[in-house]
């Protein structure tokens, strides 16, 4: 039997459910776990029972905890929650491979994306930014799914990968925009908190759509801003990645609003789970973003007041409502 061709760098829900994709034309995938009990429950009962249960993995998905066992494979999607991108990048030996990096969020204290923080990490590596409307359940599934593979080496990168990441039903579109596909998925994750604060204080539909439309102007202004470009942030790792995420309990941001909207502090909402809202991380250093470059994002600075106790939801809503009436537009 051949060896791994492709390696996962994390074993949560996200991970997990790649690793699964990558199989399922028979490959060999190579996914590897903090947790030594979590190695092993890969290894033996091909499941995940800690952060996806749902799924039985195929037998081509092998687990390791030691990240040398990796290096030699020359594409790795590195998975682990945007926080700990850093951390784990300078455990794994430096080399010339492709980083497909799969995580969403800012790194907080820095304002880093995560593709700054791996080229500083993993100098000799290739990077590229795998992003889009992705419940992790629908695609260990093997449910039709759509990504953005953006590629910071350009249409020679996307070449080499997109063959090694594409799969029957996971189709990846090309773009050279990695920063308009990282603020993309960072950015939708506050605003699927928003959004589920509106659907736990029973606001309607209405309300969501309206904070949905005017979220993805916030989204395009910062982007704008940042360098994106606004037809990356129309695509799916923007206004697709929005529509999913502030839709449905699957999503793990729009939960923790929900459980906000509900009456919940955000200590208690976040308490003892095992999967991460990283919304809840990126709020605050968004907001902080936006303050010190003058751009306009009510929706986030809301989130990010809520999650620190300064207001209950009913009262953050309440000062969006009261905002001054002005025409609809990105600039303002």
């Amino acid at each position: 039997m051949s060896g791994p061709a492709i390696g996962v760098i994390g074993a949560g829900a996200w991970g997990t459910a790649l690793a699964q994709a990558m199989a399922s034309d028979g490959s060999q995938v190579l996914i590897w776990a903090r947790e030594a009990e979590l190695v092993a429950e890969i290894n033996t009962a091909h499941t995940n029972g800690l952060f996806l249960p749902s799924a039985r993995l195929a037998d081509q998905v092998r687990a390791t905890g030691d990240l040398a066992d990796l290096a030699e494979l020359p594409v790795l999607l590195v998975v682990t929650p945007a926080q700990h991108l850093a951390r784990v990048l300078s455990g794994l030996p430096d080399g010339q491979r492709d980083l497909v990096l799969c995580s969403k969020g800012i790194e907080a204290g820095t304002g880093r994306l995560m593709a700054d923080v791996a080229a500083e990490a993993a100098p000799a590596a290739s990077l590229a930014v795998l992003s889009g409307p992705t419940f992790a359940h629908e695609v260990a599934a093997g449910l039709p799914t759509a990504v953005t593979l953006a590629c910071a080496g350009g249409e020679a990168q996307w070449q080499r990968l997109a063959p090694a990441i594409s799969r029957p039903m996971l189709r990846p579109y090309y773009s050279d925009d990695v920063t308009g596909a990282e603020i993309g998925g960072s950015v939708k994750n506050v605003l699927a908190i928003a959004c589920g604060v509106v659907d736990g204080l029973g606001l309607g539909q209405n309300a969501r759509a309206a904070l949905i439309a005017r979220g993805y102007a916030e989204m395009t202004r910062f982007g704008l801003a940042r360098g994106a470009r606004a037809e990356t942030l129309a695509g799916l790792c923007g206004l697709g990645d929005l529509v999913l995420t502030c839709s449905s309990t699957s999503s793990r941001n729009f939960s923790l609003g929900k459980a906000l909207g509900e009456g919940m502090s955000a200590t208690e909402a976040l308490a003892g789970k095992t999967s991460v809202a990283e919304g809840a991380h990126t709020a605050p250093v968004l907001a902080d973003l936006a303050h010190k470059h003058g751009i306009a994002m009510p929706i986030v600075d809301a989130v990010n007041r809520l999650l620190c106790g300064e207001a209950p939801a009913k009262a953050v809503v309440a000062e969006l409502l009261a905002r001054p009436l002005k025409a609809e537009g990105l600039r303002l």
